[in-house]
């Protein structure tokens, strides 16, 4: 695919929150400069690390020459989100979280799939191919709760979710409120004024959250926040405690 003109705005605006990611940001960054897909522009959010995070990033300025990194004071998932959606030029938005990995030609399917089947917002589905067997069990069932609910009641994975600049300014963004499942929020609300499938892709994920948590903790603790987003609404006030950006290191 040849480049797009330099000239013109890319068509896709990828918004990328971090907080103390060095040991991750590098590798989805990588990723991304091998995309066969060219037509995007990367917006790194930080959430003002106390690592080396936006110095790593800055590094990529040639590899990726849509760059643009902009630090925050304050921290949030939705602040970083709708921040990024806010700087982001492109009528597509991609979300992703810093530790996920893609392969080089996941943009362009996505991109042809959004367009193929008209979809203004799309979930993407989670990869554990090279994970442990129980890592395995539950991503498989992760997936075909996701897949079920897109009918109905959607959800999806903030870590790796499209949308697009006018979905996102007609909705609010992402509510900030919402402290747990914030992004199963976004693509509900999504869902009631645009199109919103699951799109028959995949992206790799850092599993730290089940090692570091427990397996059998983290699936109770969603299978309980989906439960009561369904039965009494969303999660607000800290109801269900999810802290953004705790995980430890793993080295």
């Amino acid at each position: 695919m040849p480049a797009p003109d330099s000239n013109s705005c890319p068509t896709l605006s990828i918004i990328i929150i971090t907080l103390n990611e060095a040991e991750r940001i590098a590798n989805l960054l990588n990723d991304l400069a091998e995309q066969t897909y060219r037509d995007f522009k990367v917006i790194v959010v930080d959430s003002n690390s106390d690592d080396d995070t936006v110095q790593i990033v800055n590094r990529f300025a040639d590899a990726l020459p849509n760059l643009a990194v902009h630090v925050m004071q304050k921290r949030g998932v939705c602040l970083g989100r709708n921040t990024g959606a806010d700087l982001a030029t492109g009528e597509r938005l991609l979300f992703l979280d810093a530790d996920v990995r893609l392969h080089a030609d996941f943009l362009a399917n996505g991109m042809r799939l959004l367009d193929s089947k008209r979809l203004d917002v799309a979930g993407v589905y989670m990869n554990a191919k090279a994970l442990p067997k129980h890592f395995k069990l539950g991503y498989h069932l992760f997936n075909i709760g996701i897949f079920a609910t897109q009918f109905t009641f959607p959800t999806a994975v903030g870590a790796c979710l499209f949308s697009s600049k006018i979905v996102h300014e007609r909705i609010g963004g992402f509510d900030d409120s919402v402290t747990l499942c914030e992004d199963c929020d976004y693509v509900n609300r999504a869902s009631r004024v645009a199109r919103f499938r699951m799109l028959p892709l995949t992206f790799n994920f850092d599993p730290r959250r089940l090692r570091q948590d427990g397996y059998l903790t983290t699936g109770r603790k969603y299978l309980h926040a989906n439960l009561y987003r369904l039965f009494v609404g969303e999660i607000r006030e800290h109801k269900i405690r999810y802290e953004f950006g705790h995980y430890r290191s793993d080295s």
